[in-house]
């Protein structure tokens, strides 16, 4: 499989800003030393599961608080989002990740899993979405919302539909069936892509949302790495994946088509994308807004996002979990934002940390 091109471009990641509540500009964010104050303490083995998304930067959470908590372990099963919910609702972990902030229903069982206490959606990073492919006859391709809602939902079949052709002018493509690959898990990632093709595909989209795929076509696979890995093995696939997962698989990865414009993962255009993220979320609940980020029309912003969150309760009914809990979001916002960027993420801008960080100092 050829590497894309955009990869070689991931060093300018770094470059983010955001806003929040639509008015706080946020800056690049800070080097963080290692040794940045954790209030370490608590219980010494944490459990968390969920998001595939996140599986890849939470290895770098992991390290960053064992490091900065000496003695300290964490487990985390990289699950999915519905079943990293599903757990911490169930009091089976002691946090959850996910690719999609609590709905009203998950508010009230996440309520009476934390004792009675509110429980917070903490952003730990933001993630682009790759359309992966896997063409023999080219490793380039452009794609807009229309023609993805059309792929994904099997209206459109054939590689070498005049929708997809008349994007393509300067590639070859195949007279070969599409073999849509989608998540068969609950899945943040998923719930995320079907928001992007509701906002931008213009009525295209007519499934819905949500973290299950609605598309009704091609085959599933477990995770971001078992649909990642099934494009690698598969000649005429397309799927949508973390963008760490297709950098890991070393996938080729379509440009997409907007407004503005045609943006690849891996140029300059992380500030440009961002910058329309808002919070709606209310005190130390940090839900995103996303929409305006969907339905882009601003030159060089790439639209296809997710933000992956940690699901924790502000007051925990056992305070050694609180603590060792805080702890953890402590290390991950600070020293664990560092060398977030060549693993194909994008750590948050420093004003956002501060949010973020100024949460988990509330945590008990």
């Amino acid at each position: 499989m050829k590497q894309h091109k955009g990869f070689l471009a991931a060093g300018l990641l770094v470059a983010a800003t955001l806003t929040l509540s639509g008015c706080t500009q946020l800056d690049t964010p800070p080097k963080y030393a290692k040794d940045a104050k954790v209030d370490c303490g608590g219980k010494q083995d944490l459990s968390g599961s969920g998001s595939t998304a996140q599986a890849n930067a939470m290895s770098h959470f992991i390290t960053s608080y064992e490091e900065s908590c000496s003695g300290k372990q964490l487990n985390y099963s990289a699950t999915g989002s519905g079943a990293g919910v599903s757990d911490f609702l169930g009091a089976k972990t002691d946090f959850g990740g996910s690719d999609s902030p609590l709905s009203g229903d998950e508010y009230a069982g996440a309520k009476h899993r934390c004792g009675g206490n509110d429980a917070w959606n903490l952003p730990a990073i933001f993630g682009p979405i790759a359309i992966t492919f896997n063409v023999k006859s080219t490793d380039v391709l452009t794609f807009d919302a229309p023609t993805l809602a059309k792929i994904f939902s099997g209206a459109i079949t054939r590689w070498n539909d005049p929708a997809i052709t008349a994007l393509n002018a300067n590639s070859s493509l195949p007279d070969e069936d599409i073999k849509v690959v989608y998540r068969s898990d609950a899945s943040g990632t998923s719930d995320n892509f079907q928001q992007y093709l509701q906002a931008a595909a213009g009525g295209a989209w007519t499934k819905g949302v949500g973290k299950t795929f609605h598309g009704g076509v091609g085959t599933s696979a477990q995770g971001n790495e078992g649909t990642s890995e099934a494009v690698k093995k598969t000649e005429g696939a397309i799927s949508y994946n973390e963008w760490s997962y297709a950098m890991k698989q070393h996938l080729d990865v379509a440009g997409i088509k907007t407004a503005g414009g045609v943006v690849a993962i891996g140029n300059d255009w992380v500030g440009k994308t961002i910058s329309d993220v808002t919070i709606k979320g209310t005190g130390n609940d940090l839900v995103l807004d996303l929409s305006k980020v969907y339905a882009t029309n601003t030159p060089g912003a790439y639209p296809i996002l997710l933000a992956s969150y940690e699901l924790v309760c502000s007051k925990y009914p056992d305070a050694q979990v609180g603590t060792a809990v805080k702890a953890f979001m402590e290390s991950t916002v600070s020293s664990g934002q560092n060398g977030l960027t060549p693993l194909g993420y994008i750590p948050l801008p420093a004003d956002f940390q501060t949010r973020v960080a100024a949460a988990a100092k509330s945590i008990s």
